[in-house]
């Protein structure tokens, strides 16, 4: 382990999102949700260095999940709890406030959990001085905006298997990473 630290910035409301109306089409099952503990134990494990992970909440209607909050804590995950008027995208405002304090710290790395290319600007400005950046999600729902050079992308479930069930995908798979006893089961 090094004396570099990454943080891992999850936009929850993002990911769950994007689970439940492009990959699954419905509200996630308990077992279809992300298992959060194995993001960081992940990218712990790919960068060989500590992670800090922090879970970024929309608490705007007053009202804190308690139970997914006590389940983060768990998790060694901080959460941020957030609140703001209804035309603020609290999470996503919260989101851009610490990537950008995170240019200040020429000891972390950072990693992104978010589809969304309102980060863009900002994972971009975080490039270079020996940085490294990158982004979590589902590959073929990511936007192009967030593929700067540069940018290590971490699929949920191919890379991470951050899933305990398998999650009824279709995506382009490159020739090199294609099993086909995968399809033969």
């Amino acid at each position: 382990m090094t004396g570099r630290r990454t943080f891992v910035l999850i936009d929850g409301e993002n990911i769950d999102a994007t689970l439940g109306n492009s990959v699954l089409g419905r509200r996630p099952l308990p077992e279809e949700r992300p298992r959060w503990e194995r993001v960081t134990s992940f990218i712990e494990e790919e960068w060989q260095q500590p992670v800090t992970g922090l879970f970024f909440l929309n608490a705007s209607n007053g009202n804190l999940p308690t139970g997914f909050v006590q389940a983060l804590l768990a998790m060694d995950y901080r959460p941020i709890p957030l609140s703001g008027r209804a035309d603020e995208k609290v999470v996503d405002i919260g989101i851009l406030r610490t990537l950008e304090a995170l240019r200040d710290r020429e000891d972390a790395d950072v990693v992104l959990g978010s589809h969304d290319a309102d980060f863009a600007e900002e994972l971009g400005a975080l490039l270079g001085d020996g940085r490294r950046v990158g982004v979590l999600g589902f590959r073929e729902f990511t936007s192009t905006q967030l593929g700067h050079d540069g940018i290590s992308h971490f699929d949920l479930e191919y890379d991470v298997r951050a899933f305990n069930a398998e999650l009824p995908r279709v995506r382009i798979i490159p020739l090199a990473e294609f099993d086909p006893t995968f399809f033969l089961r």
